[in-house]
């Protein structure tokens, strides 16, 4: 592993951390983080793989903000955590920002599962996933079930990130 590599890593793993506290204390993720972030990710794959490092960011800023954007959409998530994901897929070869956005989705899933699970609203919430799907229309959860509060989840971005960091830089990749 090159220090130039290990540098990007410690940066966005940094940021993540930033992020994490902050959405924990205030559920915002600041703009000027993400900024920062970008900027960094940007310039730091540029450095490392010239236009063609600038292209691969590119994309990664573009996968992770696609496959993230209709969880906004459908007010699964908040925009910051959209924007997080974006800024995580700047510092990543695209295919690392796609294993990135993915672990992070199923993190995000593992950690709402383990919620309703620790707060006993399972059977309340597959009850109104069941009664959805049935009536083929989205019915907000009531103010007092688990999931109508907000989930940090720049934490399940992290673990994603962490989990897709992890493969690129100690097990050398998904048969790279």
């Amino acid at each position: 592993m090159s220090m130039e590599l290990l540098v990007m890593t410690v940066l966005l793993l940094g940021l993540l951390g930033v992020a994490v506290v902050s959405d924990l204390r205030r559920h915002r993720i600041p703009n000027m983080l993400v900024l920062l972030g970008l900027a960094l990710g940007l310039g730091g794959q540029m450095y490392l793989g010239g236009v063609s490092g600038l292209g691969d960011s590119l994309l990664g800023i573009l996968i992770c903000f696609a496959l993230f954007l209709p969880m906004y959409a459908l007010g699964g998530m908040a925009a910051g955590d959209v924007k997080l994901m974006a800024m995580v897929g700047s510092f990543l070869p695209f295919h690392f920002a796609l294993w990135a956005a993915l672990f992070s989705l199923i993190a995000g899933g593992v950690c709402g599962f383990l919620i309703v699970l620790y707060r006993g609203q399972l059977l309340q919430t597959l009850g109104r996933y069941w009664l959805i799907l049935k009536a083929q229309a989205y019915l907000a959860p009531t103010s007092d079930e688990v999931a109508s509060k907000p989930f940090p989840y720049s934490i399940a971005i992290l673990i994603g990130t962490l989990i897709s960091v992890y493969w690129q830089l100690v097990a050398g990749g998904f048969g790279d």
